[in-house]
């Protein structure tokens, strides 16, 4: 899968989601809810340019290629939208006008206005529940063969925003359970690179929780989600970097809450 999916022009249910490493037997199951900026012919690039596509506000950029690092790496199973959040973002309830945005930062999208209940439900069902199906699938035969998982989603963010730097560079979001996130950031402690931060640059109030509430709070399954900003992950070599770093991480995260519950870890 390239790291846009252009080359999709197919909308079933096998092209919206992709399964890396179905099999794998790592404790950790990833998602990545924003890997593609690909959006189907029929919605006329919603009205935007080619040049608004490529940028943050269609995908995440880096954050596919990052996670299927560290699919490998740790050993984990990896699931991955395949179709730009402008269609629809697997990471809002439907409730949420940040599901179907009629605006993202400074750009309109023209093909999301206006559209009636039925027409993003409709959205929601075709682009949606394919996803968190085939995640739901993914954690249930986890729990089933090797015990609770632990849910980890892959996401970068824009080191500008509105005009505003951010010099924040890795954020360990989270929201009602905090185990994951404490485990990381004790590691981090004291460490002046890189500049990481709890629930920066967005918290659960900015409503980016929901995989981890719909998937992992629901299953009394330690989660977190992790957004690396962007410009460190534009090329294979920082891609390959952040994969490494994070993966070292989330090995020893995941050993250090093992040893308190007094469970085995093999992440």
């Amino acid at each position: 899968m390239s790291g846009t999916g252009k080359e999709m022009g197919e909308t079933d249910a096998g092209l919206i989601v992709e399964t890396i490493n179905p099999q794998g037997t790592g404790q950790i199951v990833l998602a990545c809810e924003h890997a593609s900026s690909f959006i189907p012919p029929e919605f006329g690039n919603l009205g935007l340019t080619d040049t608004a596509l490529e940028s943050h506000i269609a995908w995440d950029p880096g954050a596919l290629a990052v996670a299927q690092r560290l699919s490998s790496l740790l050993d984990a199973p990896l699931v991955a939208q395949r179709v730009s959040r402008l269609v629809y973002d697997c990471n809002r309830p439907l409730s949420s006008p940040g599901a179907i945005p009629v605006r993202s930062e400074v750009h309109a999208v023209p093909g999301n206005a206006g559209l009636s209940e039925a027409e993003r439900s409709e959205r929601a069902n075709r682009f949606c529940k394919p996803f968190r199906k085939a995640l739901d699938a993914c954690l249930d035969a986890r729990m089933e063969s090797h015990g609770k998982p632990l849910l980890v989603t892959i996401h970068s963010f824009t080191p500008i925003y509105f005009g505003v730097r951010r010099e924040v560079e890795l954020g360990i979001l989270h929201d009602g359970d905090t185990r994951l996130a404490d485990a990381m950031l004790a590691l981090i402690e004291g460490n002046a690179e890189p500049v990481v931060r709890r629930n920066e640059p967005y918290g659960p109030d900015d409503g980016v929780t929901h995989t981890l509430k719909m998937h992992g709070l629901s299953r009394g399954i330690p989660n977190v989600m992790l957004e690396i900003r962007n410009d460190l992950i534009a090329n294979p070599t920082g891609q390959a970097e952040w994969a490494a770093r994070l993966a070292a991480l989330l090995r020893r995260a995941v050993r250090d809450l093992s040893a308190e519950r007094g469970e085995r870890s093999h992440a």
